[in-house]
């Protein structure tokens, strides 16, 4: 009987580095890297006008194709990396079902957040697609008050998983995280 195929999620609050962190997995591993916002922002090129915000009409879409293209690919036994910002709410009820049919293992990332700021900040400046995701509408929020990364709520599903700093590099590196995807038996949680 085939091994079950891995299911490795990059998951954090946003500007932690888990988009670059899940590509540098996904070629380490040589397999798929599933993006929520790569899949949000191919939906936005085909959208007239969108204005990207607390209640964007994409964004329910594109966690739909996000948690449908994995369930696609991990029923075909493809084993893959998965990144989003999602808190628990949105993670857990997206992955429960995909436990029966894959290995889950979780990649917390990490940062303090004045690099979380300063990441967000560098990324709405320079990087136009990013317009697609409301970051400066999330800055904002945080100036404010009204959004904290220290409040984020990460998956609380019963898996293996890793903490990650990535305030500078990643802390364990590429290699050690790859390793910890691999494994097939059973990881004492984090």
């Amino acid at each position: 009987m085939p091994a079950r195929p891995i299911l490795g999620v990059v998951s954090g609050p946003p500007a932690t580095g888990k988009t670059t962190l899940a590509h540098s997995l996904a070629h380490e591993l040589g397999c798929p890297a599933i993006i929520r916002d790569e899949i949000k922002q191919g939906m936005v090129m085909s959208a007239a006008a969108h204005q990207p915000g607390g209640d964007d009409p994409l964004n329910i879409p594109a966690m739909h194709a996000f948690f449908d293209t994995l369930s696609v690919l991990l029923q075909a036994g493809v084993t893959l990396v998965a990144e989003a910002a999602y808190q628990d709410r949105l993670w857990r009820p997206g992955l429960e079902p995909l436990t029966k049919i894959a290995d889950l293992r979780i990649i917390r990332c990490t940062t303090p957040a004045p690099t979380i700021i300063e990441r967000m900040t560098a990324r709405a400046d320079s990087d136009p697609h990013r317009a697609a995701h409301g970051d400066r509408e999330l800055l904002a929020d945080i100036a404010t008050g009204a959004y904290s990364p220290e409040g984020f709520v990460g998956i609380s599903l019963d898996a293996p998983t890793l903490v990650v700093d990535t305030a500078d590099g990643y802390r364990p590196g590429t290699p050690q995280i790859a390793a910890f995807i691999r494994k097939t038996e059973r990881v004492r949680r984090a």
